[in-house]
């Protein structure tokens, strides 16, 4: 009877265990999308532009972001330092410029929605003129709000926005003042497996020229835990449904690999 009893329980456990596991592995993954996930991070992304609307060329941008929580009193926030080397198109020359951009900070204060699955987040922000050269920055100082969520109540479909706007305050007063909206809205179904379907554009509008970009794109990303560190790597081809004014991407490709480290 023992014995019959130990195979019954047997393949139970196992199957208990398997279960555990694909839960965990899908709650890694979900989180893995989180822009305000508790936990330190580093993103490196990059967005070729193909087509920028007013030029005959094509651009990039590399982002470097770092993101560390912390605690002020009894409150929970979130900084991210985000830094881009540019390669824009230096005019009349035809050819292109190379290097670092404008670095931007935000501070987001993670709110306590009541559940645990959705964070929610809102702070300032600050952009300081660090660009090597003209052409790859404003030379503005710049500050605003950022706000953002991400809901991950379901293990199979998440999604958020970032909602950011800026107007510049000090800098070079021969250059256009900055003021800047963008929103960011994203969406991630998962395959299982740590494989999932994404879409994360940013759509800006400049309230300084009525310029603006709105964009949209379907992509595929794998989430890899080994350790205490979450690997994210995806890709995401974007195209304009509507922009208007010089210097907006027509079509896109944007890969990231972003790493969590869990404490």
């Amino acid at each position: 009877m023992k014995n019959c009893a130990l195979l019954i329980a047997l393949p139970l456990l196992m199957a208990a265990n398997m279960s555990n596991a694909a839960e965990k592995q899908a709650a890694d993954a979900a989180q893995a999308n989180n822009p305000l996930a508790n936990m330190t991070a580093f993103n490196m992304q990059n967005y070729y532009i193909g087509d920028v609307s007013g030029t005959d060329n094509d651009a990039n941008q590399f982002w470097l972001r770092y993101a560390q929580p912390f605690s002020v009193g009894e409150s929970h926030w979130l900084l991210r330092a985000s830094l881009p080397v540019n390669t824009y198109p230096a005019p009349p020359t035809g050819g292109h410029t190379t290097g670092p951009g404008d670095l931007n900070l935000f501070a987001s204060w993670l709110m306590d929605t009541g559940n645990p699955a959705v964070s929610f987040g809102f702070g300032p922000q600050i952009t300081a003129p660090t660009a090597s050269d003209d052409a790859l920055g404003s030379e503005k100082w710049s500050a605003g709000l950022v706000n953002v969520l991400f809901n991950a109540s379901s293990p199979t479909f998440q999604y958020g926005y970032l909602a950011s706007w800026q107007h510049s305050f000090a800098g070079d007063g021969q250059r256009n003042d900055v003021h800047l909206g963008t929103f960011q809205p994203f969406m991630f179904y998962q395959l299982g497996g740590g494989t999932y379907l994404r879409s994360a554009p940013i759509w800006a509008y400049n309230f300084q020229n009525d310029s603006y970009s709105v964009p949209l794109g379907l992509g595929i990303g794998q989430v890899i835990k080994q350790g205490k560190t979450v690997y994210n790597f995806f890709i995401e081809p974007q195209g304009s449904v509507a922009d208007h004014g010089p210097g907006q991407p027509r079509w896109q490709i944007f890969v990231g690999l972003n790493l969590q480290f869990m404490d």
